[in-house]
């Protein structure tokens, strides 16, 4: 258990809270507090989680001064993701970590768990005793402003559009894309478009899905029921083996590339030949998406322009100090038409 704070105070004389204080608070070493403040891994969970708790009690910011008098600042930011193995959260941070190396900065990368608000403002608070300029969060998924605790003037840059008005924010213009995709398809001639969503849990998922529904309702067609996969191929491919037997079906829109991918495999193996029977297009244009075959028709995101943006948005109140709360930067998407689209056959 700690002490009260009023048990350790800072020496006489000092400007505020030092190592040792930390170090005594917690009943660690110095060393140890230092490996918790530049983010070692060789420290136990739950005495990583006594230095911190005591840094917080204390106030205590790690004492880099050396380098930022020279520099101006300490060279890094910090990041924030949950399951990078999805292509979104992949490819964003490739374009965070592209930009920052052009801007002379690293990238501190903290992957966190689960999606939970408190495992989110635990890997913030972990980052924020750390030696980092700035912090980009990509994709807070349920956290809220009212629920994610950020250190104060740290400077913040979220990949989440619910964040607008409290943090700036970048993101995909994910509503145009799902429609493009949509009208494409109607415009085609296709009677309606079918749907294989994310997961429930997913914000970009929903907003995909609600798009879907928009433009056809928009266009006066009707709405079929909707499909959930879980961004994976073979998620795709299970659903895709349900569309094979729905005769009715002629064109599909996908969430994502990858399950565009499983489906149209279960499609083939059922012997309902894309194209000509159903078009299916997918959402991000992955690299292999234009490999597949036929070709992925797909709605592009500009990965690297949102990491780009991201760190922009981040250096700009690291060098001015000014508050871009209300800043939002949509970065639009684009339909990329290749072989896996027709006009409906003619029964």
């Amino acid at each position: 258990m700690l002490l009260g704070m009023s048990q350790v105070p800072p020496a006489r004389g000092r400007p505020g809270p030092s190592i040792a204080d930390v170090a005594r608070l917690a009943g660690v070493s110095q060393q140890t507090v230092s490996r918790v403040s530049t983010g070692a891994t060789n420290v136990r969970p739950e005495t990583r989680e006594r230095v911190l708790a005591a840094m917080d009690q204390l106030g205590y910011s790690p004492n880099h001064a050396a380098r930022a008098l020279r520099s101006g600042s300490f060279g890094t930011i910090g990041l924030i993701a949950h399951r990078l193995t999805r292509t979104g959260e992949s490819r964003t941070f490739e374009g965070v970590v592209e930009a920052a190396r052009q801007h002379g900065y690293s990238v501190t990368l903290v992957d966190v768990r689960t999606p939970s608000s408190s495992d989110l403002s635990d890997a913030v608070r972990r980052l924020g005793h750390q030696a980092i300029d700035g912090l980009v969060v990509i994709r807070a998924e349920d956290a809220t402003p009212a629920t994610l605790a950020l250190p104060p003037r740290l400077p913040v840059v979220v990949s989440d559009s619910r964040f607008v008005g409290h943090h700036p924010a970048v993101g995909t213009d994910q509503a145009e894309g799902a429609s493009l995709a949509v009208q494409h398809l109607l415009d085609l001639g296709h009677p309606t478009v079918h749907h294989v969503g994310g997961p429930l849990d997913s914000t970009p998922a929903r907003v995909r899905a609600d798009a879907w529904r928009t433009r056809l309702r928009a266009a006066g067609r009707a709405v079929p029921d909707e499909w959930h996969g879980d961004w994976s191929a073979a998620s795709g491919y299970e659903v895709g083996a349900r569309i094979a037997a729905s005769p009715e079906v002629t064109a599909v829109f996908c969430a994502n590339d990858e399950m565009a991918a499983g489906v149209v495999r279960a499609l083939h193996e059922a012997g309902r030949r894309v194209p000509e029977d159903v078009s299916v297009v997918g959402f991000d244009d992955i690299p292999m998406a234009e490999y597949l075959w036929p070709p992925l028709t797909t709605v592009r995101q500009d990965f690297q322009a949102i990491g780009a943006e991201l760190v922009e948005l981040l250096m700009r109140q690291m060098r001015e100090h000014v508050s871009l709360a209300g800043h939002h930067v949509v970065v639009p998407t684009r339909l990329v038409e290749r072989a896996s689209t027709a006009p409906p056959r003619t029964r």
